[in-house]
């Protein structure tokens, strides 16, 4: 591991945290209040914190590392755009669609997810793309 990924590491974190509260905490908090059995309460949800970051640091070395190792010299923001399209068909998509077939959630309530979240790792991949906006080395 480098400096620079350790950097894009680092940053696409906190950006994924911040879209995450965005888009959960705040977005699609009345939904999810629709399905209280569903969802721990915010008391509760503190104890489990320190597991949501550890996913997300995960998330965020795993989008780096396999954009910076398939990344070709074409311009960033098209290459990061196609590229959170494709993190969002292999894992959000799926995911909600998933989650949508075992447990009784709102079909609008997925649809939602699947629109905010879809959105966020899009902007991801593009911010991924710009950090190492550099033309790779041979």
């Amino acid at each position: 591991m480098n400096k620079k990924f350790a950097v894009a590491w680092l940053i696409v974190f906190v950006a994924w945290m911040c879209g995450s509260f965005l888009v959960h905490a705040i977005l699609l908090q009345d939904s999810y209040g629709s399905t209280p059995a569903l969802f721990r309460t915010p008391e509760d949800s503190q104890r489990y914190f320190p597991y949501m970051l550890l996913g997300h640091v995960i998330m965020a070395g795993a989008l780096v590392w396999i954009y910076q190792r398939g990344r070709e010299p074409k311009p960033w923001v098209a290459q990061g755009a196609r590229f959170g399209v494709a993190i969002a068909l292999l894992h959000i998509v799926p995911m909600y669609l998933i989650y949508y077939a075992v447990q009784p959630l709102h079909g609008n309530t997925v649809v939602r997810q699947i629109v905010f979240d879809g959105a966020l790792v899009i902007l991801l991949g593009m911010l991924v793309a710009f950090l190492y906006r550099d033309a790779p080395s041979a």
